[in-house]
């Protein structure tokens, strides 16, 4: 085995946002892009960054207003999956990195997935780590978020709002695990100082209010899938009540072949069973390569 490369934590201005990142491994070596999920950073990542550093070149972005990235104004910025999606292609460019495979989480998949369509033939591999690409993976913690959708008023986001507490941001994290002792708690508290600074509550509520044109983009990204049949990995905690395993079944449907791989944990299912998911990373993309 190749000696594991030191993660290095480094900085690039996209269209005047400064953007965190963290990298790994050899340019040299096959480039993995890890798309992080909410409420979390690239922070999530660093399991994957420390034990895949020797085979494969790993970048992970925190998105703006997210981890150490710049965090703009509102009234700067527009906080939407769109202005989210094209600042991170328009990263990726800078980088001049010309063909990579996606890991996406939560957040990660309607970023990636944009990224993958604008750009299908640059990329190598999908990587879901419950990203979701399906109505049916939709789960009952959206009903709140839902009703929002329909009628967006200071009493409809006011219901949301313990979201942000920390032992809401807890939940995130040890919800659905076998093993909440395990978990490590600075997750969840770095993800309480982040949503302490002024504007993170509205940002929030406003990405939160835009996932539903994700929902609408649905078609197009399963089309790709069918399309392209892009290598896919899916590593997902069934006990997910974002998105259930009915929303990695449902990639079944267009993606012909599929190395798919289901674990009891929750949400982020990195935090439990790292060492084995990353290992199945590990197996997957040797795979692409031979």
């Amino acid at each position: 085995m190749k000696p594991l490369e030191k993660t290095k934590f480094k900085k690039k201005e996209v269209d005047g946002v400064s953007i965190a990142y963290r990298e790994a491994g050899n340019p040299e070596n096959p480039t993995i892009i890890l798309l992080h999920g909410y409420p979390s950073s690239s922070h999530q990542y660093r399991k994957v960054l420390t034990q895949l550093s020797d085979e494969y070149h790993l970048i992970a972005p925190d998105y703006p207003g997210f981890g150490l990235s710049d965090f703009p104004a509102p009234d700067q910025y527009t906080y939407t999956f769109d202005n989210i999606s094209q600042t991170m292609n328009s990263f990726i460019n800078l980088l001049k990195i010309d063909h990579y495979a996606i890991m996406m989480q939560d957040y990660g998949a309607p970023v990636g997935f944009r990224i993958a369509t604008a750009n299908p033939d640059k990329v190598t591999a999908i990587l879901t780590q419950n990203g979701n690409a399906y109505k049916e993976g939709i789960g009952e913690v959206w009903k709140g978020i839902k009703k929002m959708w329909a009628n967006r008023t200071e009493e409809t986001e006011n219901a949301l709002l313990s979201a942000f507490t920390l032992d809401g941001l807890k939940w995130d994290y040890t919800h659905g695990t076998q093993d909440a002792e395990s978990i490590n708690p600075d997750c969840w508290h770095l993800d309480f100082l982040r949503m302490q600074r002024p504007h993170a509550h509205k940002v929030n509520l406003d990405l939160w209010y835009d996932y539903q044109n994700n929902l609408n983009l649905y078609p197009k990204w399963q089309k790709y899938l069918r399309d392209y049949q892009p290598p896919l990995l899916i590593t997902w905690g069934k006990n997910d009540e974002y998105f259930p395993e009915s929303g990695a079944k449902a990639f079944k449907r267009d993606v012909k072949k599929i190395d798919y791989n289901i674990y009891d944990t929750g949400h982020f299912a990195l935090e439990e069973y790292g060492d084995e998911i990353i290992e199945k990373i590990r197996d997957f993309m040797n795979t692409l390569s031979l």
